[in-house]
């Protein structure tokens, strides 16, 4: 059984097509329960978004850890992020998140963290692969895990947000929320609106159908232009489980991940509380890499996705890392990524500048950047082609030290992603078109 079915990121894929079956995931439920019970574990908490098939697969995981004789906590809809902390400060064995992210609702997934707030260890995961493929035993009667919902869930993590930026006080800031009609429709706005901002709250009826649905960290159009008619001073989205966040100027005008990331990163240091250095991926913005050189601050690109960048600040002992998309993590703060602290630190970061969001911003400008999406089967040694070769020493030629490309095969689809990024957008079209015939004549 492949760890992708359980692993950091998570269950993929289509409700009803599997291996998302209400029976996989009760039996994934029971093998959790199973292997965490011989490790000592008792309790273990289930969290989701607001997708409708949520509710068929957590009463499919409470059964299958209830049968396996551990006790489950249900915390209804809850960013990851929280059911994280709350795993921590529960002091569960583990915690399960059932959600696709930023996915339409009708694929779901899920994913679990250790005690810790972080991924399970390799030897526990291997462990419930292994139980996979056990026939499913229930305990005796009188052993069965007791199901009980905790209903303060909210409250914690909301105070738990509003801890990680002592003494912010957002008085006088009108801020439009995006919460993706997701799972911090019900928390968001109230952390920011408790400390202090005037809040319009905007994709926060979730109806099971609407998650991501035009809306949020992936579709921020609507809010650009709801930013500009509430004449507010900025406007903030996540995805559907809150853990990333993409932010918007007074002008309607978007600030990536990478953006918010060195606002973050310049704050810290200015106050001698960086700890090293910022993790991005290959993906991230050249302006990033080279606006924190500006301030000479170290940077490492880690491979694409949220379990590389961790990886990396765990070997270097750094503390801030993130991806263009949104996914920011502050390791003083949180065990992983955040969409509401993450804005919160950003804010705290402009209050103490004296900022608007548009001025803090124009310090890391981005260089232009074409992304093209080549489908294709023949992957494999692709690169080695005389045509991509060619391809690949002409565009690195023309862009010197100004520019840079990169080609990524995806993990999930039969495609090539070819970026070309520099300082001429004219140019940097140009070349990446030039390079993405020579990719698409190779695997064709």
């Amino acid at each position: 059984m492949s760890r992708k079915y359980f692993g950091t990121d998570g269950i993929r894929g289509t409700v009803g097509e599997p291996p998302i079956t209400p029976d996989f995931v009760l039996k994934l439920g029971w093998a959790a329960g199973r292997v965490l019970a011989a490790h000592g574990g008792s309790k273990i908490l289930i969290g989701k978004d607001t997708r409708i098939s949520g509710y068929m697969f957590e009463s499919a995981l409470e059964a299958g850890i209830s049968a396996a004789g551990v006790d489950v906590r249900l915390l209804g809809p809850m960013p990851t992020p929280a059911i994280a902390y709350l795993t921590r400060t529960l002091h569960a064995q583990a915690g399960i998140v059932i959600s696709a992210s930023h996915n339409a609702y009708t694929d779901n997934g899920i994913k679990f963290f250790g005690d810790n707030g972080r991924k399970l260890s390799d030897k526990i995961e291997a462990e419930i692969e292994r139980m996979l493929d056990e026939p499913i035993s229930v305990v005796a009667t009188d052993r069965l895990g007791k199901v009980r919902r905790i209903d303060d869930a909210r409250g914690r993590y909301i105070e738990f947000c509003k801890s990680t930026t002592p003494g912010l006080n957002l008085h006088g800031l009108k801020i439009v929320v995006d919460t993706a009609n997701g799972a911090a429709y019900h928390i968001t706005p109230d952390v920011l609106e408790e400390l202090g901002a005037e809040v319009v709250a905007i994709a926060n009826q979730p109806d099971g159908f609407n998650i991501n649905l035009e809306c949020g960290s992936t579709k921020p159009e609507a809010l650009c232009r709801r930013v500009v008619a509430e004449g507010a001073d900025l406007g903030l989205a996540l995805d559907g489980d809150a853990d990333r966040l993409i932010m918007v100027d007074d002008q309607g005008t978007l600030v990536d991940g990478d953006q918010l990331l060195y606002l973050i990163a310049r704050d810290r240091q200015r106050r001698d509380r960086l700890n090293g250095g910022v993790v991005g991926t290959l993906m991230s913005n050249l302006g990033l890499e080279l606006a924190l050189q500006d301030l000479d601050i170290p940077f490492a690109r880690a491979k694409v996705g949220d379990r590389y960048v961790m990886e990396q600040l765990d070997q270097r002992g750094w503390l801030l890392g993130g991806e263009s998309s949104g996914h920011l993590v502050c390791l003083d703060r949180t065990s992983t990524g955040d969409g509401t602290v993450a804005a919160l630190q950003v804010l705290d970061a402009l209050r103490r500048e004296g900022l608007s969001l548009r001025e803090a911003a124009s310090a890391a400008p981005l260089l232009p950047q074409t992304l093209i999406n080549v489908r294709g089967s023949r992957r494999d040694g692709f690169m080695e082609e005389a045509g991509v070769r060619a391809a690949i020493d002409k565009v690195e030629q023309e862009l010197g030290r100004n520019g840079r490309l990169l080609l990524r095969p995806s993990g999930t689809e039969p495609l090539v992603r070819v970026m070309v990024e520099g300082k001429d957008a004219d140019q940097v079209e140009r070349l990446c078109r030039h390079l993405a015939e020579a990719v698409e004549t190779a695997i064709a």
